[in-house]
């Protein structure tokens, strides 16, 4: 592992001088593989496995591989297309081999590889993840951080218990406008906050399927996993999981680790959750897309904070808005940052006042703190309070009706069936 002492290479090279090999050897190996001309050593480097191989995961991959100090050794994925495209783009990058894996336990039993970037569908995020971690790994992991509620508190006691670092692709705490946003809600500029807005987008219902074997490249039960068995189509995997609830969240879910994750970052909401949640969601009710195309509820904090969620349409704006007592605001999303005065926008935010890590960029600031040991910008339990708004609202939404919850314990109150939506069954023998 990367934080084990470097003994054993620097133990081979005095071997190779003692038997007078060390001249061919230091010219039969390029000066990349030795750490010369600029080049980090190899036993310095990250070393690097990337599970999950489709769109999210091969753009991770690619960020890592603009890493000089981190070096990816396997891929896996249960698609043999995008496992093998994965692979010849590591070994084109690095001029080398390139493990390729169809089980992701096998890419986790390597002793060699220090951490894991991983970006399955959402059914698969806690599996795959306590896995790694139990293994040993650090994790980059993407958002949102589960697949229900139940399933995130496991992954942060799992991260917390091996003593773990871990990112979530919450890469927006890594901009320099979002951060400004947050510091000047943070520090007060628009006075007490009353009210969150996160605005999120709008999702869309499938048309007719044909239901028919699943193509040859792809171990579609492997794919299943650990949720129930649905007949394949075209229209249920690789991006298109994600509009369905046995396996993802639709746009709610899929966003909720974005825009959600500022609003609490803005609050100082890491750390703690709502306790009264009501809404309405208009679900599909034909098709295989049965994920909500249109949603909203509000969460209810201590102290009577509100958090408004949903589909941005109307007076909700794409992004997350913080208002204050006096109606004065500060709005951020991907395109730019707001507020209902210009001003605010200009003022610095003192050394006596909440600053947050200027990050170097989302996968650096992960790859800095497997160095370091320190938490990242988006640890698992952050992640978990950002994806627990989205659980809440989905279950309050389903059962039509408001839910009270305890942030500190994780329970539903004196609702039976709200409290069974906490978690989803698996699979055998699929367990975490």
């Amino acid at each position: 592992m990367f934080n084990k002492p470097l003994q054993t290479r620097r133990a081979f090279l005095r071997s190779a001088v003692q038997t007078g090999t060390a001249f061919s050897l230091f010219h039969a190996i390029p000066a990349s593989a030795l750490g010369r001309g600029g080049h980090v050593a190899p036993s310095n480097r990250i070393v690097l496995g990337c599970i999950g191989m489709g769109g999210q995961g091969s753009s991770n991959m690619r960020a890592f591989l603009g890493q000089p100090d981190t070096q990816i050794v396997a891929v896996c994925d249960v698609d043999k297309s995008h496992l093998a495209t994965a692979k010849a783009d590591v070994e084109k990058h690095y001029s080398g081999t390139c493990s390729a894996y169809t089980d992701f336990r096998e890419l986790c039993a390597r002793k060699d590889i220090d951490a894991v970037s991983m970006a399955t569908p959402d059914h698969w995020h806690a599996v795959t993840a306590i896995t790694a971690l139990k293994s040993g790994k650090d994790v980059y992991g993407e958002k949102p951080l589960s697949h229900c509620l139940a399933e995130g508190r496991s992954i942060v006691e799992t991260q917390k218990r091996y003593a773990r670092v871990w990112q979530t692709g919450s890469w927006q705490r890594s901009q320099a406008h979002f951060r400004q946003a947050c510091e000047l809600v943070r520090n007060g500029r628009i006075g007490k906050v009353v009210r969150v807005e996160v605005g999120l987008p709008t999702g869309s219902p499938s048309g007719p399927v044909q239901f028919k074997d699943p193509p040859p490249e792809l171990d579609y039960e492997f794919w299943l996993g650990p949720s129930r068995y649905a007949p394949y189509c075209d229209l249920r995997t690789h991006w298109n999981w994600r509009w369905q609830l046995d396996f993802g969240g639709g746009q709610l879910m899929d966003w909720i680790g974005h825009h959600a994750d500022i609003a609490n970052w803005g609050m100082g909401w890491d750390s703690t959750g709502p306790v009264e949640i009501q809404g309405r969601g208009r679900y599909p009710e034909q098709g295989i897309w049965n994920a909500a195309t249109e949603y909203r509820f509000t969460a209810k904090y201590d102290g009577g904070v509100e958090m408004v969620v949903g589909n941005a349409t109307g007076s909700l704006r794409g992004g997350t808005r913080w208002i204050g007592q006096s109606g004065s605001w500060i709005w951020v999303d991907r395109g730019g940052i707001d507020a209902s005065t210009k001003s605010l926008l200009s003022q610095a935010v003192g050394p006596d006042e909440v600053q947050f890590y200027r990050s170097p960029g989302h996968q650096r600031e992960f790859l800095d703190c497997v160095r370091s040991r320190h938490l990242t910008l988006c640890p698992a339990e952050t992640a978990h309070r950002a994806a627990s708004i989205g659980h809440l609202g989905q279950i309050a939404m389903l059962l039509g009706r408001k839910i009270r919850f305890n942030p500190q314990t994780e329970d539903i109150l004196e609702d039976a069936s709200a409290s069974s939506m906490l978690s989803t069954p698996m699979r055998s023998p699929w367990r975490i």
